[in-house]
């Protein structure tokens, strides 16, 4: 053991001697959180721009108007119909409410007409604004139906309705999808990190035998299954850091609430790091030199990574895409993330635990014979 740890040191040395490595192997992780900030720093509410033409002077088109301008995030201004166009166009409006003669008669008939929704936005604007003043005017046209003409009948009802006792209380509640959302990319890209890292610190190995670093270590009492096990707890050693400096920097300095326990995602990611050790030794297994390790590195992690959602959310991805995506070791770690974002206990997440672990035992057995049916002199354990 002692000879391990002697290793352990000898790799550490050699590796941060370098400054522009801390920078690499600690500095990158930052910016998975900086680039999350960028996508969600946008704030998710916006004021829609309408523009209202009134051609029918009526009361009923009155308090209609005088509805929307009190629903929240909309601003009204009153325009004439001739600058409809100029309005859409420049952008100054995004939607354009006319009434046209007949409005409130054809409300009072209970049969809703002559009311035109102007906007070069789709769905996107008009819809949100046919949610609340369709349903609107669809009361009023229920009154009209059971008033079935006789309008004195009407405009009790309609007066009562106006000055109904009944009133809407609203009470505003925090929004985490944002800081839900900025977890799962930060998280994503940390992954995609862990990989690489793995992959940097397991190509030492290739590079070691390259310059014969390696067989002077071996003439030692030191044989290759420690030289391994050595470079496996520089792994950890590096992977556990980043996930500490990560979690640390979104919850103190950016305030970013993961709404899951430091020591749960912990637990989560440690795993997940036994199975970016178990990928970048089956590089360097099937690798015969530092460059073609590299090239299998860059093959093997970006792809999956893609693949697994750690860019972007797995559920806007194709069907068939998704169904890839249950045979990655990423996916597994961001969906154990996702439902104790969701309130699931630890306990329940039994089978994405274990599936990981799987899948970090698959990688080091594929690896280590691969390793074991190697014959050459480049042969270490």
């Amino acid at each position: 053991m002692q000879d391990v740890m002697w290793l352990v040191r000898h790799t550490l040395k050699k590796t941060f001697s370098n400054k522009k490595n801390i920078l690499l192997y600690f500095g990158t992780p930052l910016i998975g959180i900086i680039i999350s900030l960028l996508v969600y720093s946008g704030s998710n509410e916006k004021n829609v721009h309408i523009g209202i033409v009134n051609n029918d002077p009526h009361y009923m088109t009155n308090d209609t108007i005088h509805f929307i301008k009190g629903l929240e995030h909309l601003s009204v201004t009153n325009i004439k119909e001739s600058e409809i166009d100029d309005q859409i166009t420049s952008g100054k409006l995004d939607c354009v409410l006319v009434f046209h003669p007949g409005f409130s008669k054809s409300v009072q008939q209970g049969r809703p007409d002559h009311l035109q929704i102007v906007s070069i936005h789709g769905s996107e604007i008009t819809g949100f604004i046919k949610s609340y003043l369709y349903h609107y005017i669809n009361n009023i046209s229920a009154l009209g139906k059971i008033a079935n003409g006789d309008e004195r009948t009407f405009l009790q009802m309609y007066e009562r309705y106006q000055q109904s006792p009944f009133r809407t209380s609203v009470h505003s509640l925090k929004d985490t999808s944002k800081n839900i959302g900025m977890t799962y990319q930060t998280i994503g890209y940390l992954l995609m990190i862990m990989l690489f890292s793995a992959g940097n610190l397991a190509e030492m190995i290739v590079k070691e035998k390259e310059n014969r670093t390696y067989f002077r270590l071996l003439s030692a009492p030191i044989n290759g299954k420690r030289y391994v096990l050595s470079n496996i707890i520089v792994n950890m050693i590096v992977m556990t850091g980043q996930i500490i400096l990560t979690l640390v920097i979104m919850d103190r300095v950016f305030h970013i609430k993961t709404n899951i326990a430091f020591w749960q995602m912990a637990v989560v990611l440690m795993l997940f790091s036994l199975v970016a050790i178990g990928i970048a030794f089956i590089t360097v297994a099937f690798a015969n030199s530092s460059a073609s390790a590299g090239a299998m590195q860059n093959l093997i992690v970006v792809p999956t990574c893609m693949l697994s959602g750690c860019f972007w959310p797995a559920d806007i991805m194709p069907t068939f895409v998704q169904k890839i995506a249950n045979f990655l070791p990423q996916r597994w770690t961001l969906d154990a993330l996702l439902k104790l974002q969701q309130g699931h206990s630890f306990g329940s997440l039994y089978l994405n635990l274990l599936i990981i672990l799987a899948f970090a035992l698959i990688f080091f057995l594929i690896s280590a014979y691969k390793f074991g049916r190697n014959n050459n002199v480049n042969n270490f354990v």
